[in-house]
C-alpha cells in the first residue's frame, strides 16, 4: 500500500535558522528553507530529505534522531571535531579518546547533539 510512497522523516528544533547555520555551515549538509512555512529540508544522499521543523515549547528527544553511516568513523569524528562539533559520553559505553564507541555489538559510533539539542550519531557503515 505505502511501498511507492516517497516517505521522508522528520524532528523538531527550537530555532530553525540556528539549526540550519549548524547543518550546513558546521556539518556540510545542503539544506533549503520553505520561506512560506519556515520548514528546514536536510538534502541527503540518494535522494532523501529529512523535514526540519519550529515546535512551540520544544525538548529535545531523548533518542538518536539522525544516524550518518560513513565509511570512515574515525576520520569524520576528526573532522566533525575541528569544526567544532563536541561527541557526547555516556556512562556503560567504553569510548575511545574520540568519543567513538567500538567492539561492541554493531558498527562503531559516536553522538553528538545539534543547537537544539537532538542526538545525532556518526557510524561506520557495513558496506
Amino acid at each position: 500500500m505505502l511501498q511507492d510512497s516517497k516517505a521522508f522523516s522528520g524532528f523538531a528544533v527550537d530555532d530553525v535558522e540556528r539549526a540550519r547555520a549548524f547543518y550546513v555551515d558546521v556539518l556540510g549538509l545542503d539544506a533549503s528553507i520553505d520561506g512560506e512555512m519556515g520548514l528546514l529540508r536536510l538534502n541527503l544522499g540518494g535522494g532523501l530529505s529529512v523535514l526540519v521543523y519550529p515546535k512551540p515549547n520544544y525538548v529535545p528527544a531523548t533518542y538518536t534522531v539522525l544516524n550518518f553511516p560513513v565509511p570512515d568513523v574515525t576520520a569524520t569524528v576528526r573532522g566533525l571535531a575541528e569544526r567544532g562539533v563536541q561527541f557526547t559520553r555516556y556512562d556503560g559505553f567504553s569510548q575511545d579518546e574520540d568519543g567513538i564507541v567500538r567492539g561492541q555489538p554493531g558498527p562503531a559510533i559516536a553522538w553528538f547533539t545539534d543547537p537544539a539539542g537532538n542526538i545525532m550519531s556518526v557510524l561506520e557503515a557495513s558496506d
